[in-house]
């Protein structure tokens, strides 16, 4: 009997030791590489592991458009890594490689429907976001320069025309005639797409046909959102030729004072405060609306997502779920990487709204918008909708090398054939 009692006890210990040894799971995880982002990350893993010690993830992290390769060769390969940071508005042409969100595991009702919408495809959850991606609705300022020039701070517009007063009193020209401060620079990539897009809400329009099969940019709304952005270049408010995506980019002009006000994304500040660390005072201001209320589109960001492939799902999961959907943990990423929050709890709480508020007092002006934005809509490429057709054609039609019908024209027709 004592034999026998001690055959059991070791075969108990080896069948304990298997169990131990198979609970043991190694999670690769991929992520573009921006530093504050990377850290944000990191300090997640380090969490989930510290709670979870037989889990180890490895993250890898790519230069964005060795990203994006990496992404379109190995995903349909089948060896992409067990969890991808993807950006939501990218989810959906992914999807059929990645894995659906088991069940209810969490609540997308918690999340903005903005940022959630890009992770919903066919009825279907493919991830969980972690920021609000926000381009337009306020506008970056630089304090000094608005006293400087005698102007009210912060400036409170209630028409579009109080707005380009602003913007006109501000801007600077050299002795040589050329423009050395643009009193506004909304002629970045992402700045010129986002105010066509909000324009043409605005102006009680849409950019997708009725069925959202394909784009609508030959519209009565188009035409007056491009003439309202044509108005300001015609005003002297910015010389595009000077100022655009690879020539006095907005973020780099509005640090070095080349830039008065500035339409981006507050993701850029914590980049242009690591340059520039004694910048002076700086607010967002919410910009006028064209219409009644000031809608826009918005990018659904940046979030975790599950492979199809991996052969430990419901790990993966549960990181993503701690990561973006646990309160704590996200508003830690969040101020990390300098973001709005994708978790509605984070801006709706004073407990959270408070601490966010406290690390990155720039969003104050910014978080009231967030309600005015809509998901963009499933695009077939949104990258090359965005920077090969929308970005290059309206900055053609800035410049005076289109007019605005044949811009209209152009954008409709080669947006619309990247259905085919």
């Amino acid at each position: 009997m004592k034999k026998l009692l001690t055959v059991f006890v070791a075969l108990f210990v080896l069948s304990f030791g298997m169990v131990s040894a198979q609970d043991e799971v190694t999670l690769r995880l991929w992520a573009h590489q921006e530093g504050a982002f990377n850290e944000g990350m990191q300090a997640l893993i380090d969490a989930y592991e510290a709670e979870n010690p037989n889990v180890t993830i490895e993250m890898e992290t790519f230069e964005y458009d060795l990203y994006i390769q990496t992404l379109q060769t190995a995903l349909p390969a089948g060896d992409e890594a067990d969890i991808m940071a993807l950006f939501g508005t990218w989810v959906c042409s992914y999807s059929d490689r990645l894995a659906a969100m088991p069940g209810e595991l969490v609540d997308t009702s918690l999340f903005f429907d903005a940022p959630m919408d890009g992770y919903t495809c066919d009825g279907e959850t493919y991830g969980l976001p972690q920021e609000f991606n926000l381009e337009y609705g306020a506008v970056l300022t630089n304090k000094a320069m608005f006293e400087a020039a005698g102007l009210e701070y912060p400036p409170v517009w209630e028409t579009w025309e109080d707005f380009m007063a602003d913007a006109e009193a501000l801007t600077q020209v050299g002795e040589d005639g050329q423009m050395s401060v643009t009193g506004y620079h909304f002629t970045n990539a992402d700045a010129i797409v986002f105010s066509l897009l909000a324009g043409i809400l605005q102006n009680d329009g849409s950019f997708w046909n009725e069925d959202m099969t394909g784009f609508a940019f030959n519209t009565p709304a188009a035409e007056a959102t491009l003439n309202q952005m044509k108005a300001m270049v015609d005003a002297g408010i910015i010389d595009p030729v000077l100022f655009n995506d690879s020539s006095n980019w907005g973020g780099d002009a509005f640090f070095t004072e080349q830039a008065a006000m500035v339409l981006i994304g507050p993701w850029a500040v914590q980049y242009g405060l690591g340059d520039f660390p004694e910048f002076g005072e700086f607010d967002y201001v919410a910009l006028p609306s064209f219409g009644e209320e000031p809608s826009f589109a918005a990018d659904s960001g940046w979030g975790l997502t599950v492979s199809g492939n991996t052969p430990n799902a419901e790990v993966a999961w549960d990181f993503v779920q701690f990561a973006t959907a646990n309160a704590e943990n996200a508003l830690g990423w969040n101020m990390t990487s300098g973001t709005i929050p994708a978790l509605r709890e984070l801006v709706e709480d004073d407990m959270y709204s408070s601490q966010l508020l406290e690390a990155l007092p720039w969003l104050e002006p910014v978080l009231p918008e967030l309600q005015y934005g809509s998901y963009l809509g499933d695009m077939p490429d949104r990258d090359l909708i965005f920077y090969d057709i929308i970005y290059p054609t309206v900055l053609d039609m800035l410049q005076g090398l289109l007019t605005v019908e044949d811009a209209m024209l152009y954008m409709e027709e080669d947006s619309n054939a990247s259905f085919d």
